[in-house]
Order: structure tokens, then sequence, then C-alpha cells
């Protein structure tokens, strides 16, 4: 849920911000400016909640915490990318292949009920892919919108 509000809170900021300073709207690039807000976000949680963030991954895969590490290093990298005009283009593609991979660690730690930021198994379980599937489709097609089409 937070992502989510920061994405919509600094979308809504960008839009007023951009029109007082460039008197037009800009909504391309205020998706960007969000999108990569919204990365820098989730990417903290990676250096503070890594041992929860670790659980959430399955163990077939090794390097847990390198994992997590790595993961939070390209949200940010990526977020810079897609601000960069010739990069957005390349940089939403990795995106949004990115945010596919990402769903399979959100299932497996709904399943096992993870609460990544306590690192316990008292999280909120299979409901909260109702919300958090939907989510990653929001973020795919706004990566989608802001950096791939022609704008």
């Amino acid at each position: 849920m937070k992502p989510l509000i920061v994405l919509l809170g600094v979308f809504l900021i960008s839009i007023f911000i951009l029109k007082l300073t460039t008197q037009k709207y800009d909504l391309f690039l205020s998706a960007r400016i969000a999108m990569c807000a919204m990365l820098f976000f989730t990417a903290i949680g990676h250096f503070t909640f890594t041992k929860g963030m670790a659980m959430m991954i399955p163990p077939i895969i090794p390097f847990k915490t390198a994992t997590i590490y790595l993961t939070g290093s390209l949200e940010i990298l990526l977020g810079i990318c897609i601000l960069i005009p010739r990069l957005s283009h390349y940089a939403g593609w990795v995106l949004m292949v990115f945010f596919i991979l990402l769903l399979p660690a959100n299932i497996y730690a709904a399943i096992k009920h993870i609460d990544y930021q306590k690192a316990t198994f008292d999280g909120n379980g299979l409901n909260y892919l109702w919300f958090r599937v939907p989510l990653q489709v929001l973020f795919i097609a706004w990566t989608y919108f802001s950096t791939i089409t022609k704008n």
C-alpha cells in the first residue's frame, strides 16, 4: 500500500510542479518521476528489512541476502535510468521484466505469511495477493505507458 501512495502522491505533486515551472503538463515525465520515487522508496526496504525480504525468496534460490541487496540496487539504478531520456525506453523494458520476476517472491511470501518488516511468519497471508497482484500489474502498465509508448 505504501508504494502505491508514494507513486500516486509523487505523480500528483510532479504534475503541479512541472506545470508551475514549465507552464505545461507533462504526464509522462511526471509518471517517470513518480516511478523513480517509488523505486527509491522500495529500495530502502531492501537495505532496512534485508532479513525479512530474504525470507520472501523461495528456498530454491541461493544467496538470498546478496539477492536482496542486488535487487535494491537495481531499483535505484532503474529509477535513475527511467529519468534519462535516451535510457528510459530500455530501462522501462528491464523494469517491466523485473516486476514480473518479483511476483513469485510476493506469492511465496503470501503463502508463507511472511511479514518482511518484522522478519516473522505472521504476515497477511494469501489475502494480500488480492491487492499485490493487481498492484504489480499497475506497476507494469505504469512503466509501459510512461517509458515505452511514444511521448
